[in-house]
């Protein structure tokens, strides 16, 4: 089978890149398994800290593949959802390098991402209603979490894309930066974030996913179950000795 999905490693951050340059790297079955499998890779291998998500030939992704639509359905891998991301519970980070289109899946995919860095001339837009569907693979949910409420429903109920620059002033990315330098400038995200504590990072990823961004005394009480023992850990026992030392610290994840 062809890979539609490549993967490569670059100092503990595993990079996956989406290659079916040919449809703007729309999204059929195949490749929706080669990158959950890549996920699944992610997070099974101790010495991967964080993914990259990024698309071959100048466009991150189209979406759904809609010419494979009538054949192969909505390619959803088990309760993982698109691309077996979207409705993952994921442990470690993931960062989406944007250049060109991501739309329809292909920004529901970005909006799965912890981290998203775009490329200028990116444009992101959920064009669903235009097709007689809608994004609900995270993109009709998280919209509205990332944006401003109307500006979000003029996004979801037009189908119009946003610009890099208008997603910037929203707040819905990291960095707009050069086009053809967002692979970079998320290795280097990824690449700060790698060098963080291991059970500390899944801890604030668990907590996102599972108190919604919420607080109050509920919110308080799932945060302390997540926590749990952390503190007694080794690693934050590592990081305070390290400090206290002057030297990086080496994590073991225990």
């Amino acid at each position: 089978m062809k890979e539609l999905v490549t993967t490569t490693v670059e100092d503990r951050v595993l990079v996956m890149t989406i290659d079916r340059v040919e449809a703007r790297n729309a999204v059929n079955r195949v490749v929706s398994y080669q990158l959950a499998d890549a996920l699944e890779r992610l997070e099974i291998d101790d010495m991967l800290a964080v993914g990259v998500i990024t698309g071959a030939g100048g466009n991150f992704s189209a979406g759904m593949d809609l010419k494979a639509f009538p054949t192969e359905g909505i390619p959803i891998v088990g309760d993982r959802g698109f691309c077996g991301l979207t409705r993952a519970q994921l442990c470690k980070p993931v960062v989406a390098a944007v250049e060109g289109w991501a739309l329809g899946g292909g920004f529901e995919i970005a909006l799965a991402c912890d981290l998203i860095v775009c490329g200028e001339s990116a444009r992101f837009g959920l064009p669903e209603v235009t097709r007689g569907l809608i994004p609900a693979e995270g993109g009709a949910l998280r919209l509205p979490q990332r944006l401003p409420y109307h500006v979000a429903m003029e996004t979801l109920l037009t189908g119009a894309p946003l610009t890099a620059a208008a997603a910037d002033r929203f707040g819905l990315v990291n960095r707009v930066v050069a086009d053809g330098e967002s692979l970079s400038a998320a290795l280097e995200l990824a690449q700060r974030i790698a060098r963080n504590a291991p059970l500390a990072l899944a801890a604030l990823k668990q907590i996102q996913q599972d108190c919604g961004g919420t607080d109050g005394p509920v919110a308080f009480e799932k945060q302390d179950a997540i926590v749990g023992t952390l503190p007694a850990t080794k690693d934050a026992e590592e990081g305070a000795r390290a400090f206290a030392e002057k030297r990086p610290p080496v994590w073991r994840g225990q």
